[in-house]
């Protein structure tokens, strides 16, 4: 049986122990894994891999010896309870040995969960989870976590208070962090929350947002985008120190001024120009002030001169890049103002 999407979803969350097995594949190991995890946490409880009724081995190893899986399937364990039986790094060359395990599961027996990395659809793994029927194949692609799951995560830590700014908000991050990432960012932002009872807001999801290069960054294109050129020399210096290349910070330069211009272009508005942008939290409502203060046509310029400034920092030219950008985004704040 195929899984997708939200079904897949709510299957690891709560998988059926009484189908012989799960096999969980994708690109990403890290979403993988994390899938993985949930599933034997659900059918083992907190307690079973402490109390010996998860029975780890790789692909590599059953290759080797397959008598590894059935004795895993079949051992009665010290501890009662359900029990899981694990194959990492599964392979097409595993079909056979994990056909027969399927063949011969009986209820009482070890479930048997097996992961691999990106199967293509001729896969022969692939193709026997789908087609047996007490098996169940979910595969994990580069979608990012839905808004349900996103929910459903928080539920679980105990939040379920949640602003509609701050679940865009989220749903944007999820989409710009990998998936460990993101599950960090939610673990803190239960964690924050924890005995408090009002609604999670815009800020404090941003507040618990991993620091990036590009929040780094964010102070000095707030500086020159906001008129504000006597900071600008000082938090350049502040850059420079910490070894933040020209290119990068011209770069992230036009990133900022192509999103207000976006926004300030949008027929919906600048508010909505900045939510197709990825701009959220408190740094929205900042570079909204900013769009539309700047208006269109000054954009364009500013957009002009960036562009002219990447030109000269990848040519031959001799001049200080460093001082170069710092220039530029004086004269950026010089003209705001």
């Amino acid at each position: 049986m195929i899984l997708k999407g939200a079904e897949a979803a709510r299957y690891c969350a709560k998988p059926e122990p009484a189908r012989a097995g799960l096999l969980i594949f994708g690109a990403d190991a890290m979403r993988v894994a994390l899938k993985r995890q949930e599933a034997i946490a659900a059918l083992i409880g907190p307690e079973g891999e402490a109390e010996m009724r998860l029975v780890r081995m790789s692909g590599s190893d059953l290759r080797k010896d397959a008598a590894l899986l059935p004795d895993a399937i079949k051992e009665v364990g010290f501890f009662p309870g359900p029990r899981v039986a694990f194959v990492e790094e599964a392979s097409d060359g595993l079909v056979e040995t994990i056909g027969a395990a399927l063949k011969d599961w009986k209820p009482g027996d070890a479930v048997i969960v097996v992961t691999a990395g990106g199967l293509t659809g001729k896969s022969t793994l692939k193709g026997l989870f789908e087609k047996a029927p007490n098996a169940v194949s979910i595969g994990l692609y580069d979608d990012p976590p839905s808004r349900d799951e996103i929910e459903a995560e928080l539920k679980r830590a105990g939040l379920s208070r949640i602003a509609p700014e701050a679940m865009a908000d989220l749903t944007v991050l999820a989409r710009a962090l990998d998936p460990g990432d993101f599950r960090q960012t939610l673990e803190k932002v239960a964690l924050y929350k924890h005995g408090d009872d009002t609604p999670l807001t815009t800020a404090e999801v941003a507040a618990m947002a991993p620091a990036t290069l590009e929040a780094e960054l964010d102070e000095v294109l707030h500086a020159a985008a906001e008129g504000r050129a006597r900071d600008v020399g000082m938090l350049m210096r502040r850059l420079e120190g910490q070894g933040v290349v020209p290119v990068t910070i011209c770069l992230m330069a036009l990133r900022h001024f192509r999103s207000l211009h976006v926004a300030a272009t949008d027929p919906g508005g600048v508010a909505a120009g900045l939510m197709k942008a990825r701009i959220f939290g408190p740094r929205r409502d900042q570079m909204q002030r900013q769009a539309q203060a700047w208006g269109v046509k000054p954009l364009e310029s500013v957009v002009a001169q960036l562009l002219e400034t990447d030109l000269t920092l990848r040519s031959s030219s001799r001049a200080p890049g460093m001082a170069l950008v710092e220039r530029m985004l004086i004269r950026i704040a010089m003209t705001r103002r």
